[in-house]
């Protein structure tokens, strides 16, 4: 079947052909896209036994050029940007793998206290005049307040020696923690975070992902912070 029909416009089988898909009045096509080159090639010869008396309307050839170019500049598009995303993926796959044994800082709301000592965090929208965070046992009682002061914008650690507000040393184990900030009498959106360890990661179709001991898997994004 011609190329281009003596109306201008490209024939169905081509169409099919250029949208990666096979036509049903034909068998044993080649599933990829005609090349541009090959379109121009059969357009000369269309042009070359066209009717005399009936030739291809110039505006509607010109039209059709200007698609076939669309679709070969998006097929090229397309392929550049998976090679792209390719090449991206593996670089923060690398990435990813130098974290492993590291000690990170995700989004959570637990403390986990061992040999007399716990490190947390914050992360502020926005700095702060006065930060505190309320240490709460597993039944739901507070136990200790630490007032951290004026706090930049951002993620920032933070330590607790493991004693109560009465001075007494609180047992290992797991704790809750809660904060708040405020900027003069306004407050600040603020977050909770939580100490964990890489423990491997995982290159999946969604991305890669980090598994962070017990905490689960996480994105490169949720790791607020990267301690020694």
């Amino acid at each position: 079947m011609a190329a281009v029909n003596n109306n201008g416009t490209i024939s169905s089988d081509l169409l099919n052909q250029l949208n990666g898909t096979k036509s049903t009045t034909t068998t044993k096509k080649d599933d990829s896209a005609v090349s541009q080159s090959s379109f121009l090639t059969m357009l000369t010869t269309q042009l070359q036994n066209q009717d005399p008396m009936n030739p291809l309307d110039n505006s509607q050839m010109t039209s059709q050029l200007a698609q076939i170019s669309t679709v070969d500049g998006i097929t090229k598009l397309n392929t550049t940007m998976e090679s792209m995303v390719a090449a991206s993926q593996s670089s923060e796959a690398m990435q990813a793998a130098n974290l492993v044994g590291r000690a990170v800082l995700v989004e959570g709301g637990k403390l986990q206290m061992s040999q007399g000592a716990a490190l947390g965090g914050v992360e502020l929208a926005e700095p702060a005049d006065a930060v505190k965070v309320v240490i709460k046992d597993s039944n739901g009682n507070a136990i200790r307040t630490l007032d951290l002061g004026s706090m930049d914008a951002g993620s920032q650690a933070f330590g607790w020696d493991g004693k109560t507000d009465e001075g007494a040393a609180a047992a290992d184990g797991a704790y809750s923690i809660s904060v708040t900030a405020t900027r003069g009498d306004t407050k600040v959106d603020v977050k909770t975070l939580q100490l964990g360890t890489v423990s491997g990661v995982i290159r999946a179709a969604s991305g890669v992902k980090i598994e962070v001991g017990n905490l689960g898997l996480h994105t490169m994004d949720d790791i607020k912070q990267i301690l020694s």
